[in-house]
């Protein structure tokens, strides 16, 4: 008998939907995918030797750098502290000197004198000059003596023959002639040898400037004048080296007033004194026109380099005012 297949097939069940398995949750170590195109650890971790060995030197850089930065700023702050410390400590150094060294500029006259000047014969007024007697008093006494006429010899008739831009020079009396043999007879001395010691002092002992605007001082050595000049001399049959001195120093009657500060006579001049009235006088002197200075010729350097006299009579003579300035009348006010 044949059975009917399609009654022998299960009955469908149309309510109730096929159950599906759910699949097995995978572990941590198998969501690693396996694919070679995956870099591994190794792979993102490789560094050459050559690149670690540049890292670690500038590395190494960079360290000793920020050290040195340290080291130099902490060098510089005690430098500044040391500077500051030197700098307070030369404030108070020149605090003191300048406390106990006297000014020579704020010292007091202690007598006067006057001079008479012309110009060409036309009196041009009176220069009346206060001396220092108290401290120059070996200068002081010299030109007061000769202001006077008490030493013999006088500025009377004598002249002014330098006019700079700074100052006026008086010629002073000559070591030779007329007025040596007077000076002499009288027992004066021409010499500066007794004013150089007190300008050393006064040099010493004084600060700053000394020849301000107005000062009047005796030249007492010349700073320009050239060392002497060794030459060999026969003596006896026999070769000996000697100097010979070249030019003559100061006989300690030269005179200047300054016009305007001048540190440049410092090294050369004993500041007396200042002048008291007529500095218009002294003005109208410094106004005189004078020969023209040369010596940016080349024909003057050649000969003053090679010794001739000529170069050293023109050197003489710059500066000399063309007109004549005289001192008609002089001496010591009451």
């Amino acid at each position: 008998m044949i059975q009917n297949t399609r009654a022998s097939l299960p009955s469908p069940q149309p309510f109730n939907t096929p159950t599906r398995s759910s699949a097995p949750t995978p572990l941590p170590f198998q969501l690693l995918p396996t694919s070679k195109s995956f870099p591994t650890i190794k792979q993102q971790c490789s560094i050459s030797r050559r690149d670690l060995a540049i890292y670690g030197n500038s590395c190494l850089l960079l360290l000793l750098g920020s050290q040195g930065v340290e080291v130099s700023k902490a060098r510089a702050e005690e430098e500044v502290a040391v500077t500051t410390n030197t700098s307070n400590i030369d404030q108070q150094e020149e605090n003191n000197v300048n406390a106990t060294t006297p000014n020579c500029t704020e010292r007091k006259p202690t007598k006067q004198v006057f001079l008479d000047v012309s110009i060409d014969g036309e009196p041009v007024g009176r220069i009346t000059i206060g001396l220092y007697g108290d401290d120059v008093p070996i200068g002081v006494n010299r030109f007061s003596k000769i202001v006077s006429g008490a030493a013999g010899i006088s500025y009377r008739r004598k002249e002014f023959v330098k006019i700079m831009p700074n100052y006026v020079q008086h010629g002073g009396l000559r070591s030779y002639g007329v007025d040596a043999e007077i000076a002499k007879g009288t027992g004066s001395d021409l010499a500066a040898d007794t004013l150089v010691g007190e300008w050393e002092r006064q040099y010493e002992t004084c600060s700053g400037a000394k020849n301000v605007a107005g000062s009047v001082g005796i030249v007492v050595r010349d700073p320009s004048k050239p060392p002497p000049k060794l030459k060999l001399v026969a003596r006896k049959g026999k070769l000996e080296i000697d100097q010979e001195e070249v030019g003559a120093d100061p006989n300690g009657t030269e005179f200047v007033i300054a016009t305007k500060d001048s540190p440049e006579l410092d090294s050369s001049t004993l500041v007396i004194g200042r002048v008291v009235e007529g500095m218009e006088v002294v003005k109208r002197i410094s106004q005189v026109k004078t020969v023209q200075e040369n010596t940016s010729s080349p024909y003057f350097r050649v000969a003053k380099l090679i010794g001739d006299k000529r170069a050293v009579v023109a050197e003489r003579g710059f500066n000399r005012p063309y007109s004549k300035i005289i001192i008609t009348n002089c001496g010591v006010l009451a």
